[in-house]
């Protein structure tokens, strides 16, 4: 298949970028490399994708392709939906974060929801009926409901972030209803692995261990996140791709681990694998953090056949251990 992938270029994307290239589909990466963190480290991400522009076995054809754009931008996308045939638009952009949501939320408003209807408004000028899109475990917000299911009510968001990726979700159900755009929401929770975007807690976390300085804890040290691992992620999306091909359908799935890590628990963690001890500022919560994330795959399991093998002890020694070699090639 030609796969337009959205976002491409940053953590999640990059790595099923390289996934579907192995696969043996064509990908066409679409990132815009903004300054939210330093862009070089997207570049990065996707050296080893870029391996795979000219085909191996000799057929000369492309099969990885950049393109530099905003998804804001109407004409761009105009232009790049002429110019290429896609037959899946997977759509991880957006500003992610809650917390810098809550200081610049016409912007999270401007990519997540404007973003999202300029995709599916050019796939539906170009007959594309197969669309996923990259949601997110903040549409619970603080549901006393555990764990969280796809059939909670989902209407109390707590960021503006939040309250972006339902305003996506319900998007892309208008144009399934409309224009028979088949479509599949994943709502990730809390991802984690090698090439975590470095403003993430485990990531954050690490580095200010290694450095020697304190770590900022916010709220309630027990407060709880499902992590669920990068190859966990890629294996439940990679099952979507399946799922939205062959079907026509609206569907939400959660991907997360359904087990829970406190806070204070993932900085033992930390600690054990570095060999270092943390020094905390306990320090106030902030708006829009939820007390925990937990998800309920019982749907994915049944109708997917999602099921998740990393556990977080493991996942955090395969990253501190790739923690430790990306510092030493810097």
């Amino acid at each position: 298949m030609n796969i337009l992938l959205t976002g491409g270029a940053g953590f999640i994307g990059s790595h099923l970028a390289e996934k579907l290239l192995k696969m043996g589909h064509n990908v066409f990466c679409l990132d815009n490399f903004n300054d939210f963190y330093d862009p070089a480290i997207k570049k990065k991400n996707i050296g080893n994708c870029l391996s795979f522009q000219y085909d191996k076995r000799g057929s000369g054809q492309n099969r990885y392709t950049l393109l530099t754009g905003d998804i804001r931008e109407q004409a761009f996308l105009k232009k790049i939906f002429a110019e290429n045939s896609f037959d899946l638009v997977i759509h991880l952009a957006a500003m992610a974060g809650v917390r810098p949501s809550i200081i610049n939320p016409g912007l999270y408003y401007d990519v997540n929801i404007t973003g999202t209807h300029n995709l599916l408004e050019n796939c539906r000028i170009a007959g594309i009926k197969k669309f996923i899109l990259a949601s997110s475990s903040s549409i619970y917000g603080n549901n006393k409901k555990v764990p969280f299911a796809e059939s909670d009510p989902v209407d109390s968001p707590i960021s503006p972030y939040a309250a972006s990726k339902k305003s996506a979700e319900l998007i892309c159900h208008c144009y399934h209803h409309l224009y028979q755009i088949s479509t599949v929401c994943l709502r990730y929770f809390t991802v984690y692995g090698p090439r975590q975007r470095p403003d993430l807690a485990i990531h954050k976390f690490t580095k200010l261990l290694v450095e020697g300085k304190s770590l900022p804890l916010f709220g309630d040290p027990d407060s709880k996140r499902d992590y669920t691992y990068i190859d966990d992620i890629l294996a439940g999306t990679i099952k979507a791709v399946d799922y939205v091909t062959n079907n026509d359908v609206y569907e939400i799935f959660n991907l997360g681990e359904s087990r829970t890590i406190p806070l204070s628990a993932m900085i033992s963690i930390l600690e054990k694998n570095l060999g270092l001890k943390a020094r905390i500022d306990y320090l106030p919560s902030q708006d829009g953090d939820v007390w925990q994330t937990y998800a309920s795959i019982e749907k994915s399991k049944r109708i997917l056949g999602y099921d998740p093998i990393m556990s977080f002890e493991e996942g955090i020694k395969i990253f501190v251990d790739w923690f430790r070699q990306e510092k030493l090639t810097e």
